[in-house]
């Protein structure tokens, strides 16, 4: 289950990411190709519609009309809110607030959601052997449905989605096809160190999926300044050999990229000192690191030159930064470099997010779970998940409070998330449910006794606890990773990352690593959304 959830409130406030800044772009969710990909297979070019209804297709007829029909008064909605919005009034009290234009355009697009469901219930519910008109006719409506959505959604970042055209190729989304990677343009710089010239990592923001984004963004920079980066130490972070291949990097570039603490405290003779200490941020501390953190380095045997910052950078509010800044600030000649805590830097954001990272390599990914883990997923999913299957992060832990700061909110009632869910696992048309969360059992049983599908409960399945008679985590328990929380973590990651559909917690590293995953291993599908994506809650509790 997710154990991403800090029971600190100022941890959360100061680590959330922004739904509305993701580290990627977005694209639309619903996205069909031209009438030319939906030709049918008998006919160089279909039948006349109403030729076709002429025949014995008064049902199919009447789906159509009805369907064209509801079309047309969610347009006519559209169009008389804005037209009452948008002409000059008598006098000022008749002027549409910004709240009314919002609510307005909210109403329309949720009405569009609910025909966009029905259309494709139709549409999965049609024979595409004999009734291939009335489906392309369909496909028309729902294409046109898309770009009525993407227009109301056109000023609400909130509205976007998990990717974007210039990353993906998309073609077919009625089966929630998987996401074709368009690799071409891969922007990437090789990583080729000097001799006996380290970059020190050092990460203190949040839980581990927080210092796995910024010990990745510490291999851009080490690449950037050519220098082998040095895997913090177990004793003063996350043991990060019990959940990583740390070999899996080097053997991907090519050459000896990184190295562990403990290989390289060897090779300093149990003697590490930090020959320069360039801080990325300045502000609220230098290079975002404690006095405690300070003391456990002195502690392991590591001592620091004096820090100092290359310029004024506050966590809060940080500055977009190129690569050609990053050389000039941060290039020199000592042999150790530390540049702090940078998992809030904003270096080319476009070209680190990108599928399979900014670092030239012969793998997908440079950062995924071990071997162990990675097996153990595929076992698990063997045995209680089949290959089709819908994942759920649902963060709901110290997610209320800190939700509703944001606008919108992205903390929503349990029968409207059910609601959310239920329609994607119909677009689906998978019946199964992997559920990771910290979620109390009174929120995910009501959750489960919500979601249905073709008036079937669909199950919300979770990793039970251990049990001799089963065998799936067995390669767990032999090399003794079984009971470590941030294994389990890296697990619950595993299972997402590789399950047909993905459904996120909007403002969770943990369900950002998870998108970085199904981006390298090409398992995004373009069903892919975080939860109740483009609404906001029904209903909002006041401030304290």
């Amino acid at each position: 289950m997710d154990r991403e959830s800090s029971s600190d409130d100022e941890e959360d406030r100061r680590h959330l990411i922004h739904q509305n800044d993701t580290p990627h772009n977005h694209r639309s969710t619903f996205q069909i190709d031209n009438d030319d990909n939906h030709k049918s297979p008998r006919h160089t070019s279909p039948p006349r519609i109403s030729t076709f209804f002429n025949n014995n297709n008064k049902r199919y007829k009447n789906y159509y009309l009805l369907a064209l029909i509801s079309f047309l008064i969610i347009i006519l909605f559209i169009f008389l809110n804005h037209n009452s919005l948008f002409t000059t009034p008598l006098n000022a009290a008749d002027v549409a607030s910004p709240d009314l234009m919002r609510e307005s355009e909210l109403r329309a697009l949720y009405l569009l959601k609910q025909q966009q469901s029905r259309l494709i219930h139709l549409y999965n519910q049609t024979n595409i052997n004999n009734d291939h008109v009335i489906k392309s006719a369909l496909l028309d409506q729902i294409s046109l449905n898309n770009k009525i959505q993407q227009a109301l959604l056109s000023s609400h970042k909130f509205g976007k989605t998990l990717y974007s055209n210039d990353e993906y190729n998309v073609t077919d989304v009625t089966a929630c096809r998987k996401v074709e990677l368009n690799l071409s343009n891969r922007r990437t710089i090789d990583w080729k160190p000097n001799k006996d010239r380290y970059l020190f990592a050092i990460c203190t923001s949040g839980q581990m999926s927080n210092h796995l984004i910024c010990l990745e963004k510490h291999m851009f920079f080490a690449a950037v300044l050519n220098r082998v980066l040095v895997i913090p130490s177990s004793k003063v972070d996350y043991e990060f050999s019990r959940v990583l291949d740390i070999d899996h990097i080097n053997k991907c570039v090519g050459r000896e990229v990184v190295v562990t603490f403990e290989e390289f405290f060897e090779r300093k003779k149990n003697r590490v000192h930090v020959d320069k200490v360039l801080c990325y941020f300045s502000l609220p501390q230098a290079c975002y690191v404690d006095e405690e953190h300070v003391k456990k380095l002195k502690g392991i045997g590591v001592s620091m030159s004096e820090i100092k910052s290359v310029w004024t950078e506050d966590v809060k509010k940080p500055s977009y930064r190129t690569m050609k800044e990053v050389v000039d600030k941060f290039t020199c000649d000592d042999e150790v470099l530390a540049i702090g805590d940078v998992f809030f830097a904003d270096v080319e954001k476009q070209w680190v997010m990108q599928p399979g990272g900014p670092i030239a390599h012969t793998c997908q990914t440079l950062i995924e779970p071990s071997r162990v883990i990675l097996l153990t997923a595929q076992r698990f999913i063997q045995t209680f998940l089949g290959k089709d299957f819908v994942a759920l992060h649902f963060r709901r832990h110290g997610f209320l409070k800190f939700c509703n700061a944001k606008n919108p909110s992205c903390f929503f009632p349990i029968p409207q998330a059910a609601e959310c869910i239920s329609r994607l696992v119909e677009r689906a048309n998978i019946p199964v449910i992997y559920l990771s969360t910290d979620a109390a059992e009174s929120e995910t049983g009501l959750l489960q006794s919500l979601i249905t599908l073709n008036g079937k409960t669909v199950p919300l399945i979770t990793r039970p606890a251990r049990n001799s008679a089963e065998k799936w985590d067995a390669l767990l328990y032999r090399k003794k990773l079984d009971g470590d929380t941030q294994v389990e973590a890296m697990l619950d990651k595993t299972i997402s990352a590789l399950s047909g559909v993905f459904i996120g917690a909007p403002g969770s590293t943990f369900t950002e690593d998870i998108l970085r995953l199904r981006r390298g291993w090409g398992t995004a599908s373009v069903c892919d959304e975080y939860l109740c994506q483009g609404e906001v809650p029904n209903f909002i509790a006041g401030d304290e």
